[in-house]
């Protein structure tokens, strides 16, 4: 396998700090990263839910489908973020990205709660979206190359799952700032409030993420071993000071690495494509089923409650926040299993059952024989499974990869993913159309339940059994070079 050295052409580094880093407890540092970057998700679930109950509707003159094409710019605004901060995390760093992403996201969301009119709402939604898409990439690279194999599907899934705990803040939220009582309060002020919740949080979390290092694995690969090497032994020297122990590291663990810069795009590619295809195709479609399900649903439940079920729009908030929580249950309980049951059986279990739980719900829906909190009922117990078997989506793509191409390869996914799931609000918002007929709504339901069952049965036939191994083990780095017999060189 030929690879692009840096221009300085260094000498290969025969490194052990993967071992180093797998073979660690879990600590107070994992939980730093976990807080500090697990933020993302909280920020967008928020976003979406503060937009799902649409309470800038009125005052800025828009209807259902304005309010979904809403929606949709900001998903398509995460796509172009995600492809232009995707390259730059593999080659300027993780850590660099996920502070500039996070300071996007948080001027553009404050920005967005002043709007004037519809056109200002949607390009600042739109900026927004860069800055989360953005996050995406970078966040979940940091995430996999920080936390130790034995632990990483678990706290991927979970990490992923705390959009929900955005969604539920952003219900709560809405229930004071979207009040029946006082419909004036809520068109004029109680919307733009809720825009500026999610920077107030994000100002707190770029401090904490001030003191998160660069990870390790990146540094070796770009030829920065000594940074590598000062960020692994202030881990481990304060591991030992608790009282800890740890294993030992031998010789037999290290891998000889030429560090690269960049690598060419035409490499990129041939990466996925030649080399790689049926993990291509495996990502492609766990990221597209889960994202046009989500988009759909979550966009359009709003609509659906006030349009099918006549629920007062400040009421919508007790409905949804028990779903939310539901939905950030299912990856913490659920997770664990991903590591011990393994990946492909547990995604094809999640999706799968998730596919049958909604499709149940849409033959209820369509006849007509089901309350609104029934619905919601049904609709919490679909997602408990589907929100860790769409966790596990991030999860998979994240960690079949070369290092080299993480942040790469979860933007191409992501934004693929995305440019799918970007229809769904737009379709679902017309399918809902004046709220007569439950036909359409229905088909659309089906239709989603056919998707995701699709999309667990490819993880069962086409998975990777990544639980427990390191990444590099689940892919070689594209850094990785043949040692030759008797090598010596420097060790970290």
């Amino acid at each position: 396998m030929s690879n692009t050295l840096s221009e300085e052409a260094p000498q290969p580094i025969r490194s052990v700090i993967a071992a180093r880093m797998d073979r660690l407890p879990w600590t107070r540092f994992h939980w730093t990263v976990v807080v500090g970057l697990g933020v993302s998700w909280i920020l967008d679930g928020l976003e979406v839910q503060i937009v799902a109950q649409n309470g800038f509707a009125h005052s800025l003159g828009m209807d259902n489908a304005q309010v979904g094409l809403t929606g949709t710019i900001y998903l398509l605004g995460q796509v172009v973020g995600a492809l232009f901060f995707g390259r730059l995390a593999d080659r300027l760093g993780r850590k660099r990205l996920f502070i500039l992403t996070l300071a996007i996201y948080l001027v553009a969301s404050g920005i967005a709660g002043l709007s004037t009119d519809m056109w200002f709402l949607w390009v600042f939604r739109f900026i927004a979206g860069m800055g989360i898409g953005g996050e995406y990439t970078a966040i979940n690279s940091a995430i996999d190359e920080l936390i130790p194999s034995k632990y990483r599907g678990r706290v991927d899934i979970a990490v992923n799952g705390t959009y929900w705990a955005g969604a539920a803040l952003g219900a709560a939220a809405n229930f004071f700032l979207l009040p029946t009582g006082n419909q004036e309060f809520a068109d004029s002020w109680g919307w733009r409030i809720g825009f500026f919740i999610g920077p107030a949080l994000g100002l707190v979390i770029i401090y904490l993420r001030r003191h998160i290092p660069e990870s390790p694995r990146w540094l070796v690969t770009h030829g920065k071993e000594l940074e590598a090497n000062t960020t692994v032994d202030k881990i481990e020297k304060d591991i030992k000071a608790s009282g800890r122990q740890l294993s030992k590291v031998t010789d037999d663990q290290a891998m000889l690495i030429a560090p690269m810069k960049s690598v060419p795009f035409g490499k990129v590619v041939r990466v996925f494509i030649v080399e790689y295809p049926k993990r291509t195709f495996l990502g492609l479609s766990m990221m597209i089923t889960q994202s046009f399900l989500y988009n759909a649903i979550f966009f359009s439940y709003a609509m659906v409650l006030e349009n099918f079920y006549a629920i007062p729009k400040g009421d919508i908030a007790f409905y949804f926040f028990p779903f939310a929580i539901g939905n950030l249950i299912g990856p913490l309980l659920l997770g664990p299993l991903f590591d011990t049951i393994g990946r492909r059986k547990m995604i094809f279990a999640t999706y799968g059952l998730a596919a049958v739980v909604l499709a149940i719900s849409a033959a209820l829906f369509q006849a007509d024989s089901i309350s609104a909190t029934v619905h919601v009922v049904l609709w919490c117990i679909a997602f408990f499974f589907a929100s860790a078997g769409a966790s596990s989506a991030y999860l998979t793509v994240s960690e079949i990869f070369p290092l080299e191409l993480r942040g790469q390869a979860i933007s191409y996914f992501f934004a693929v993913a995305q440019i799918v799931g970007s229809l769904g609000p737009v379709i679902f918002g017309a399918l809902v159309g004046d709220g007569t007929d439950r036909n359409p709504l229905a088909g659309g339901y089906y239709l989603g339940a056919a998707v995701m069952l699709l999309g667990g049965l490819i993880a069962l036939f086409f998975g990777i059994d990544a639980e427990g191994k390191a990444l590099e083990e689940v892919a070689d780095p594209l850094s990785k070079v043949k040692e030759p017999a008797a090598a010596k060189g420097s060790e970290l």
